[in-house]
């Protein structure tokens, strides 16, 4: 068995408004969930109860997400500061 080479170089990471597609995302996640929350007993009655916790998951993380991205531009902007 040999070992994997690339074949090419890598492309460059894609630069861009990292905080706002992250909140983006979660207020998906959060409007899925409130979407999702009138049909409660049609969930549980048909054994797809997670759909709403996975989207009520998913909105709770992007608020995780939200924090890191901040502190990460923040740290970004420090050290390009002289």
């Amino acid at each position: 068995m040999t070992k994997w080479t690339p074949r090419h170089e890598a492309p460059a990471p894609l630069e861009g408004n990292v905080v706002a597609t992250i909140t983006g995302g979660t207020i998906v996640w959060f409007v899925l969930f409130l979407v999702q929350l009138p049909f409660y007993g049609w969930y549980d009655d048909h054994g797809h109860l997670w759909w709403l916790w996975t989207c009520l998951a998913g909105g709770g993380l992007g608020l995780l997400g939200i924090w890191y991205v901040r502190a990460r531009e923040a740290a970004i902007r420090r050290s390009r500061e002289p």
